[in-house]
């Protein structure tokens, strides 16, 4: 396992290199003069020629790619170039949070309604069950999750006034419970996304398990269904979903754009969107490589949790 670590490890931070490498060169395609466009476009040229000298703009681009290496490696990424004074990390650490609790309820929603959903459809295969819960998956999963959440917005929020039909105007003083209802209808757009979509792959993994021999043993044994499903199909076949799950974190985190739009909710997305329209180069910069480092990181929980239910995935990841 040890080697199976290194390995991911050393995969991941050769992969950040690269996508430095891209993040750098596509914040400097921008078609308009970042610092014209700061400055105002009624600025005289000398203000503008002074920003770009002030940030660095200027510089021989291996100046400014070296730069943005050292705030990586220091985690000092300066300060946003569209709110002077402010630290970029001072804008990232609450958009980062504010997803990560939207991203927590919707997976913690998604995945056992997907997991039971894609058992109990395996384990009834070709049956209406089955028919009506892929049937149900596929229609959830073809509508984008900003199309979700305007009907939910309007349905729940605004015509039956359940649920805040905003996610902007939390309390200040609000309880765990209270901010709960603010989030909870972005939330079950998701939900509504991902629903189809995992528990067909649990789906299809539930019922190569079913169909194996050593669960025909297990019957044979006299070992109920329920046992089975715990002790034999639950761990082989739930490796798909925690595959798949991982490599999910990535646009869960930075690209709800759309939605987070829909619901004026101050996610990680909606603040790289702003950051791209500024145009805030830092902040840009530092918003895509955050999610970058969490798909990363979910990547490899995810390689190192399949690595474990099952060892001979170590033994294909390279360790001997």
């Amino acid at each position: 396992m040890a080697r199976f670590l290194v390995r991911r490890l050393l995969l991941s931070i050769i992969t950040l290199f690269i996508l430095l490498v891209v993040v750098f060169a596509l914040t400097r395609v921008f078609p308009q003069d970042v610092a014209k466009q700061l400055a105002g476009p009624f600025a005289p040229q000398q203000r503008v020629d002074d920003l770009n000298e002030k940030l660095g703009l200027l510089d021989p681009v291996s100046t400014q790619f070296g730069r943005l290496v050292g705030d990586v490696v220091t985690l000092d990424f300066g300060e946003s170039y569209s709110q002077p004074g402010v630290k970029v990390v001072d804008l990232i650490r609450p958009a980062l949070w504010n997803s990560a609790k939207l991203v927590m309820l919707a997976l913690l929603i998604t995945l056992p309604l997907s997991i039971l959903g894609g058992i109990m459809a395996a384990r009834r295969k070709d049956t209406r069950l089955d028919r009506a819960i892929v049937s149900l998956g596929l229609a959830s999963a073809s509508i984008p999750d900003f199309v979700s959440g305007v009907i939910l917005q309007l349905l729940i929020g605004v015509k039956l006034g359940w649920l805040p039909a905003t996610s902007s105007s939390v309390p200040a003083d609000a309880g765990f419970f209270t901010s709960l209802r603010f989030i909870l209808l972005p939330a079950l757009a998701i939900v509504l996304v991902y629903f189809g979509y995992i528990a067909r792959i649990t789906r299809a993994g539930a019922i190569g398990v079913f169909d194996s021999d050593y669960a025909r043993t297990a019957y044979m044994k006299g070992l109920s269904p329920w046992e089975v499903i715990k002790k034999h199909v639950l761990r082989n076949a739930l490796q798909p979903t925690v595959a798949v799950t991982g490599t999910q974190m990535g646009y869960l985190f930075g690209g709800l754009v759309g939605l987070e739009r829909v619901f004026n909710y101050p996610g990680l997305g909606n603040l790289i969107l702003r950051a791209a329209l500024a145009p805030d180069l830092p902040l840009l910069q530092t918003g895509v490589l955050t999610v970058a480092v969490i798909f990363m990181l979910a990547t490899l929980s995810s390689d190192l949790l399949i690595a474990w239910m099952n060892p001979r995935a170590r033994l294909a990841g390279g360790e001997n």
